[in-house]
């Protein structure tokens, strides 16, 4: 299995011993490089759509997500999602986790004023962009252990419709 090197040093300031051998790495061979991971969470934020005319127009995207986790019970899912959910989201994690939530792609304030002479916020290198960004927000979120029983997190990757009133809390796994 493991081999180790026969090193020790003493320690200048009380003299003991202290084990200072590494263990030899195992040769990795081509089924563990190859074969599938042992535990994996994979988020995409794909097919933007740009919906309505005039002021009521907005774009969404497609979220797919994919697990083995167990402490998600859904393993395959797809939703779509308006970056006004993408916000709910980061908020009820900096609301109710213990953890440092990244930021959102920008609100892009400038974009959606009304005297510009280009589509603004629906230009299709603008939703390119902001779906970059969406899908790096969300993969980074959800790829902290704390996040993932985040009941937060769950709805928002598994639910077609957000309930804004639902009760805050973990995810148990049964």
């Amino acid at each position: 299995m493991f081999k180790c090197s026969e090193v020790m040093a003493t320690t200048s300031e009380t003299g003991d011993r202290l084990d200072t051998r590494r263990l030899e790495a195992k040769k990795q061979t081509l089924d563990d490089a190859y074969a599938a991971p042992a535990n994996f969470l994979e988020i995409d934020v794909v097919n933007p759509e740009t919906h309505g005319v005039g002021k009521k127009r907005y774009t969404d995207y497609e979220v797919r997500m994919r697990t083995n986790l167990p402490v998600f019970k859904v393993k395959e899912s797809s939703v779509r999602r308006r970056y006004s959910d993408f916000k709910w989201l980061r908020g009820e994690l900096e609301r109710d986790s213990k953890i440092v939530v990244p930021p959102l792609p920008g609100d892009a304030f400038k974009k959606q004023l009304p005297f510009r002479g280009d589509d603004g916020i629906f230009e299709d290198d603008f939703i390119e962009e902001r779906r970059q960004g969406l899908e790096a927000f969300v993969n980074r979120v959800s790829g902290h252990p704390l996040a993932q029983n985040e009941r937060c997190l769950h709805m928002f990757l598994t639910e077609p419709i957000i309930d804004k009133n639902y009760v805050p809390g973990k995810v148990r796994t049964t």
